[in-house]
């Protein structure tokens, strides 16, 4: 029986790399070749492991890493393109449709409303303290 789990194991282990790697370098030109080799499974192969391991394919998987990473940068006031290739995209247009598609806002939208929740919180900051929180401190009247 340890046998059987071992080469499970060695498998489990190569998928959870080529996760890192697309971790790693998700700001990059990134193909399932790629990821697959660093992985070494034939491509066919290693989508059938990934999608069992995680849920959704690699190239989901990178998208939504990408999205995450561009959600996190827009709140830091960088451009939309200067955000659009900085998380690995080649054109505005079809980052802006991904983005939009992922979130419901556009990512000019997106950085906006985030500026602006910065700035309520600036002017009421109790405003985001929850509920509990304040009254377990006495901060609520």
């Amino acid at each position: 029986m340890k046998e059987e789990v071992h080469p499970k194991m060695y498998i489990y282990r190569r998928i959870v790399e080529a996760k890192l790697f697309i971790d790693q370098n998700y700001h990059q030109k990134i193909e399932l070749r790629n990821i697959s080799e660093k992985a070494c499974f034939s491509k066919f192969h290693f989508l059938r492991l990934f999608k069992k391991a995680y849920g959704k394919s690699p190239h989901q998987y990178l998208t939504e890493v990408r999205i995450k990473k561009a959600k996190e940068l827009l709140q830091s006031d960088r451009s939309v393109s200067d955000v659009c290739y900085a998380v690995g995209f080649d054109s505005i247009p079809s980052f802006t449709l991904l983005f939009k598609k992922c979130t419901g806002f556009s990512p000019k939208a997106y950085a906006e409303q985030q500026q602006h929740k910065q700035q309520q919180k600036k002017q009421t900051p109790f405003q985001f303290i929850p509920n509990c929180f304040a009254e377990n401190f006495g901060w609520k009247e």
